[in-house]
């Protein structure tokens, strides 16, 4: 157990698990409600909960303890997912979950892409070729009939 607990893979996979209970949950909730107002309810709720998290883990004093560098980095992620969180419910409120989701999970090939360019990482020709049938299923699944 403990070995699963400490595997990239089984935390990716329950990220992939969750993120699709939120394109669910997120299509139900936004019916009705102005999807920046739905965006605000559920940073709400987000920060509630990792604030609760790092009180009950003592982790809370590390907050003081970032860098000036990981905090420009860190807010500046924390910009990039609050418009990520924008747009996507306002594409949910305006499209079908089961396209808008995998739409979005372009960010998948576009990970791939700046991670080579810009942080230097390396694929290999079968994970380009994973990248690129991710890339045309996300297209299948939005504009196909």
């Amino acid at each position: 157990m403990i070995q699963l607990l400490q595997s990239w893979r089984f935390w990716a996979l329950l990220s992939a698990a969750f993120a699709a209970l939120t394109a669910i949950l997120a299509k139900v909730g936004v019916s009705g409600v102005p999807s920046d107002v739905a965006t605000f309810v559920r940073t709400l709720v987000i920060l509630a909960l990792t604030g609760a998290i790092l009180l009950a883990s003592g982790q809370a004093a590390g907050v003081g303890e970032v860098s000036g560098r990981s905090a420009v980095f860190l807010v500046l992620s924390g910009l990039a997912t609050g418009a990520s969180w924008l747009c996507y419910f306002r594409a949910l409120a305006l499209g079908d979950a089961a396209r808008v989701a995998p739409l979005d999970k372009l960010s998948v090939v576009l990970v791939a892409v700046f991670g080579v360019a810009l942080l230097g990482e390396h694929l290999s020709l079968p994970n380009w070729i994973g990248i690129g049938l991710i890339a045309l299923g996300a297209a299948l699944v939005a504009y196909g009939a």
